[in-house]
């Protein structure tokens, strides 16, 4: 894996050049915001946070895809008694359960990675969960979030952007890298999640895939104008085929 550093606090740990997990330094240990995939590379995680220092004393995921839960299984088994913790929703899907609810769109099914692990706790919009703030911002998956850091406001975005192949709103095809849109539930939700994030003026955003982008709102506003626009292209070519 390779550490790359952003500041004393946020460390990205990346997996062929394209999946990323963080480990974020506490008073207490490591946060672990998602786990990387596949399942071979828990024991990388844990190597890497001894090299580091300290230890992993709590587990948070964005979401329930299997490149950022694909080794939570294996990190379970080797630290039991560390806390995991994911979004109600999203701790559906975990469980396996991918129905949608009557008040969600139901124009695409919902993707999953089933895992044996269950939350120790769930996680909801405006829980502080040490320097970390939750932040509900679902679209790429039904009960995303992402997590902003309060001391220095670094954001740790899932899925929600991508920086791999260009910056891009979850749903964005980027050719170079279109597995994020490919795998994004609803684009109009992702948008509005975008714009959310864009408001709290992060001073750094963290992402799934690709590198960390430091004072990063121009680049998330343009990523927002491009999806935009495709959304408003679309909705003309709706309105007038109707």
């Amino acid at each position: 894996m390779k550490v790359t550093a952003a500041g004393d606090n946020l460390f990205q740990l990346t997996y062929l050049r394209a999946v990323n997990c963080y480990l974020v330094r506490e008073d207490d240990g490591f946060t672990l915001i998602d786990t990387a995939w596949p399942a071979s590379q828990a024991q990388a995680i844990l190597a890497e946070a001894k090299k580091l220092g300290l230890p992993i004393v709590r587990i948070l995921l964005t979401h329930d895809h299997s490149d950022h839960v694909g080794s939570l299984d294996a990190l379970h088994a080797a630290l039991p008694d560390v806390p995991v913790a994911i979004s109600g929703r999203e701790a559906r899907l975990m469980a396996g359960d991918v129905s949608l609810d009557a008040s969600e769109p139901q124009d695409k099914k919902l993707g999953n990675y089933p895992c044996q692990t269950k939350p120790t706790f769930l996680l909801n919009e405006g829980d502080r969960i040490g320097s970390l703030e939750v932040v509900f911002s679902p679209g790429h998956s039904v009960g995303h979030v992402a997590f902003l850091d309060t001391r220095d406001r670094s954001l740790i975005a899932g899925d929600a952007f991508q920086t791999l192949g260009g910056v891009a709103v979850a749903g964005t095809v980027k050719p170079l890298f279109p597995l994020p849109a490919l795998s994004t539930w609803n684009k109009g939700i992702a948008l509005e999640s975008a714009r959310k994030l864009l408001n709290l003026q992060p001073s750094l955003l963290a992402i799934g895939h690709g590198r960390m982008l430091s004072q990063p709102q121009v680049a998330m506003e343009r990523a927002i104008h491009v999806l935009e626009r495709e959304l408003s292209q679309k909705q003309r070519e709706r309105t007038h085929v109707a």
